[in-house]
This record gives C-alpha cells, sequence and structure tokens, in this order.
C-alpha cells in the first residue's frame, strides 16, 4: 500500500486520506450551508432505498447471526485468532468492558427507555396495543434489535479482521479479508476504494452515535440543571466531548480507552443495581425474565420479518435503521473489538461477543425499560406522551418519576456522566479506528491525525445535529450503511475460502501449524512480509494463473 514516509501525511496513506478527508469535509460543508435541502435529500434517499432493504439488510443479518453460530460451534471453533499457542492480551472482564462500551454504550442509554415504550404503543407483532401483554412485546422487540443479530455483525468484522491479520499477519484493515478473493488486486486501488468504504461508514456511524448522545445529553442538563436545550448547547457539549475523546486516544488503548472503558462498566453496573433497589424489584424481574422468554421463542420470527404483509413503516423506521446503524458502525467496532482480542479462539469470541453483551444489553433494558412500563400501567405516570414528545428525554423522565427527591437528581447527574464518558469511549476508539485503517493496519497511527480527525467527526456530527436532528442522522446511517454491506458479502467469501484451507481445526496447546496462505503468489513471497506468516515455513506459493 502507499504509505508516505515523509511530509504531513506520514505513516498514512495519502491518497486514501485525502480521498476521504474531501468526501467528508463535501459533505460537512453541504450540509452545513444548505441544512433544510441536505435534511431532504437524506430523508428522499432513505424512503426510496426502504422498500428494498426491508428484505435486503433481514437477508444479511440472518446469514450473519446462523454463521457466526457456526463459526463459535462447528469445526473451526479452536482455531485461535493468532498463533497457535498465544493467549488473550487483555482479562476476560477489561475484555467485556472495552467492547460493550465502544459498541452499543450510548445507543442503548438512548434507547432502553424510549424504544420499549414506543413498541408498547406500537408493533406489528401484538394485536392489542398499550395493555401488560403488549409491554412485554415491547421488551422482546427492543432486546430484538440490541442483541443477537446486532452483535452478529459486529462479531463477523472483527472475527475476519483479527483472523487475517493476528493469525496471517496482513494488515488490520477491511481489505486484507479480501486477498483469498482479489489477491495482489487488494493492494490497489481496489483496496483504497474498500477501506475507503469502511471509513465512510464508520465517520457517519460514529457520527449518529454522538449525535444521538449529545441530544440526550442536553435533555438530562434541562431535567438536571433546568439548564434549556437548545442546538448551540449541543454543539458546545459536542466539542467538549471530542475534545475530552482526542486526548484520551492520544494514550492509546491500554492507557485510556481501557481505563474509561472499565469505568463506565462500573457505573453502569452501579445504575442497574440501583434501579433494581428503588425500583419496582418485583415486576423488573418478572418482566425481564418473561420478556427474554418471549424474545427466545420469536428470535426466528423478528429476524425474518419483512413487513410484506403489513402496510405501516414500522419495518423501515426501527428494523432497517438499526441494521443499516449497526452495519455502518460495523468497521469501527468490528475493529476495535479485533484489535482487542487477540489469542482467543473462534469459540470464545463468539460466545464472549455474541452471548455477553446480549446479556448484559437484556438487563439493562429490563431494568430501565421495565421501569418506564410499570410507571405507565401502574403508577398513572403518563409517560408514554413524554416519551412521544422528547424521545431523548426518556431516561431522565422516567427517574424523575421515581420521586426521589435529591436521590433521584444525584442519579439522574451520574447518568450524563455516564453518558459522556460512554461518548468519549466511543468517539476515542473511532478516531483511532479511522486512523489505523488509513495507515494500512498500524496500530499506532499518528498523533496528529487521531486529533485531526477527531476534528473532522466534530464538525460532521454538529452539522447533522444543525441539519435535522435525528431524523437526519438516522436517514444518513442508512444511506452510508449500503455499500458497505456489499463488502460483506465478500468478506464472507474470503473467510471462508480461507478457513477452508486450514488443515486441521487447531486445538488449544497444539503445537503444531496449520497451513495458511496457500493463495499467495511465489513471487511475493518475501517482498510484502506484511502478507507472509512467518511462524509457518510450509506456506503454500501459487503460480499467477492459479491466483485469479
Amino acid at each position: 500500500m502507499n504509505i508516505s514516509s515523509f511530509g504531513f501525511f506520514k505513516g498514512m496513506n495519502k491518497n486514501m486520506s485525502v480521498f476521504t478527508m474531501l468526501i467528508i469535509l463535501i459533505a460537512v460543508f453541504l450540509t452545513g450551508y444548505f441544512p433544510v435541502k441536505s435534511s431532504e435529500i437524506f430523508v428522499t434517499i432513505r424512503q426510496v432505498l426502504n422498500p428494498f432493504l426491508e428484505w435486503y439488510y433481514v437477508l444479511i443479518v440472518a446469514f450473519l447471526l446462523f454463521f457466526m453460530i457456526w463459526l463459535g460451534m462447528g469445526r473451526y471453533k479452536n482455531v485461535r485468532l493468532g498463533g497457535d499457542l498465544e493467549q488473550p492480551e487483555f482479562t476476560f472482564f477489561s475484555w467485556v468492558s472495552m467492547l460493550f462500551a465502544a459498541g452499543t454504550g450510548v445507543g442503548i442509554l438512548f434507547w432502553s427507555v424510549a424504544q420499549p415504550i414506543i413498541q408498547f404503543q406500537n408493533n406489528p407483532f401484538t394485536g392489542t396495543q398499550m395493555t401488560p401483554e403488549a409491554a412485554i412485546t415491547g421488551m422482546s422487540l427492543s432486546y430484538f434489535h440490541w442483541g443477537l443479530n446486532g452483535w452478529a455483525i459486529f462479531s463477523f468484522i472483527a472475527i475476519t479482521m483479527a483472523y487475517f491479520s493476528f493469525r496471517h499477519n496482513y494488515p488490520l484493515t477491511i481489505r486484507s479479508a479480501l486477498y483469498p478473493i482479489l489477491g495482489r488486486y487488494t493492494d490497489g486501488i481496489i483496496g483504497d476504494f474498500v477501506d475507503v468504504l469502511a471509513v465512510i461508514g464508520t465517520i457517519f456511524g460514529i457520527a449518529t452515535t454522538l449525535g444521538l448522545g449529545v441530544e440526550q445529553m442536553n435533555s438530562g442538563l434541562k431535567e438536571v440543571l433546568n439548564i434549556n436545550t437548545s442546538t448551540t448547547l449541543q454543539l458546545i457539549v459536542m466539542a467538549v466531548i471530542m475534545l475530552i475523546a482526542t486526548i484520551s486516544v492520544l494514550s492509546g488503548v491500554n492507557k485510556g480507552v481501557k481505563l474509561l472503558s472499565v469505568g463506565n462498566f462500573w457505573l453502569s453496573i452501579i445504575a442497574l443495581g440501583f434501579l433494581l433497589i428503588f425500583g419496582p424489584t418485583q415486576y423488573l424481574i418478572g418482566l425481564t425474565v418473561e420478556s427474554t422468554g418471549d424474545y427466545i421463542q420469536n428470535i426466528l420470527r423478528m429476524t425474518f420479518h419483512t413487513n410484506v404483509t403489513h402496510n405501516t413503516d414500522w419495518q423501515a423506521v426501527w428494523t432497517v435503521f438499526f441494521w443499516g446503524w449497526w452495519i455502518a458502525w460495523s468497521p469501527f467496532v468490528g475493529m476495535f473489538i479485533a484489535r482487542i482480542s487477540r489469542g482467543r479462539t473462534f469459540g470464545e469470541f463468539v460466545a464472549g461477543v455474541l452471548l455477553t453483551p446480549t446479556l448484559i444489553t437484556i438487563i439493562w433494558i429490563g431494568l430501565f425499560g421495565g421501569t418506564a412500563l410499570y410507571e405507565e400501567l401502574f403508577m398513572n405516570k403518563d409517560i408514554v406522551s413524554a416519551v412521544n414528545a422528547d424521545v431523548s428525554g426518556a431516561l431522565f423522565i422516567m427517574l424523575e418519576n421515581l420521586n426521589l427527591g435529591i436521590l433521584g437528581n444525584i442519579t439522574s447527574f451520574l447518568m450524563i456522566v455516564l453518558i459522556a464518558t460512554y461518548l468519549i469511549t466511543s468517539a476515542n476508539a473511532g478516531t483511532l479506528v479511522i486512523t489505523t485503517i488509513l495507515a494500512a493496519g498500524s496500530t499506532a497511527p499518528p498523533s496528529l491525525h487521531r486529533a485531526l480527525w477527531g476534528i473532522i467527526l466534530t464538525l460532521l456530527t454538529g452539522v447533522l445535529i444543525v441539519a435535522g436532528g435525528l431524523e437526519t442522522l438516522q436517514a444518513a446511517v442508512i444511506t452510508a450503511a449500503l455499500p458497505f454491506s456489499i463488502i460483506i458479502i465478500i468478506m464472507i467469501a474470503g473467510l471462508l475460502k480461507s478457513l477452508s484451507l486450514e488443515e486441521t481445526p487447531v486445538r488449544s496447546g497444539n503445537e503444531s501449524l496449520s497451513a495458511r496462505e496457500p493463495w499467495i503468489l511465489e513471487k511475493d513471497v518475501g517482498e510484502k512480509g506484511t502478507i507472509i506468516d512467518e511462524l509457518n515455513p510450509n506456506v503454500k506459493k501459487l503460480k499467477e494463473p492459479e491466483y485469479k
């Protein structure tokens, strides 16, 4: 790859960096100067794509879910992300803390109260709305959009990148997964194009996440400190968050990112404990257990739902948005998870990345969303109207309805802090991932460019907020996800081809090394050390006709 050795772009792929910056800065300029028109364009594109995406995204996500289960339980479950004797870099607790914080921390804080309440009012799976039975369905639909299906997307990108990078010594970039399919052509313009698509999807995914989080912080400041909500305040909060995030990311994964992730994970546990003690404990436990059973029973039905028999926009508003958001977000979260997952087997990885975050998500939504539903059903609190009026304020309205006085105010303030720490974690992980891709997989990209991309992310998020808030953010991320979904399909083929060439599934502790990279050209051996597995001296070399 064309990595500059001097000047402003030293250590970076200059062509990719310049091209990506131009695209994002043009988007910033057009959206900033023509906010109304930009919003209309994004929304129109979304409306045109919805009928296609209602089944296209469904098929992709359904396949990835079953594919990941197969990888974790099938013949390749003992293949290790690294050398056969390599051990995990991080402890299980630190690993889970980081992958959850960077993955869905901000989003789940935003939607954990609002989504169950909205689904409680209207969904295609319940005949009678706003009843105790509808509450169970609303909860299980929330688990569905934040559970196994979404994490299947993240885990696929992560395991693919980790496999090619740590087991085969390829660069930690999206293009590496295409080597078995495209061969040496991935080192040229095709590979650059693939990585640029990944970066653009990542940028819009992070911008959506940051935008939602900033809106929620704005609502929290209004509830706790009586500060009126405004676009100006949101932009100020955005700038402060990104400044802290940029400083944090410069300290590296093992310091800033790890400490922040573990810290907000503990804050999350405290928040869950608070609701379990001061909320309607018996109802919360019962509702979480029953709605989890409903989720398990109906996961296939929800997974393959395409809205073909319903004349509503529910599928487009919810499932299409969430699957598009997860897909756009997946290069960012996938690379970050890959970066912290070295040394784990396929089986360990799939169990950790699919099951652990899903379990945490169920508990979180069960307690937060369940408390809001209890207030609506049994405390005569009209939280439905409040959520419909201001989705971003749902969390703080729910806490206020508990009538805990000063303790409730303290809790609301701690939730603002928690949102801020999750935003910082997502932002610094995002800038690290963007610059890692643009630096050809380097785990230590130049500090100058990490800071620069922090500024660019701030600008993009700010103009999207100004252009129309939540609706524009959702439309933008769905649009950005579509091109990358095609790359995912090619990545599936590349991973399958590579795995088929593993001579035997490698067991933990087995000192023998399997055959790797038989698609490498003989003339490439010794010339591109980044794509040669030096641990295995028996790499098969193919002649050029077999390479294509």
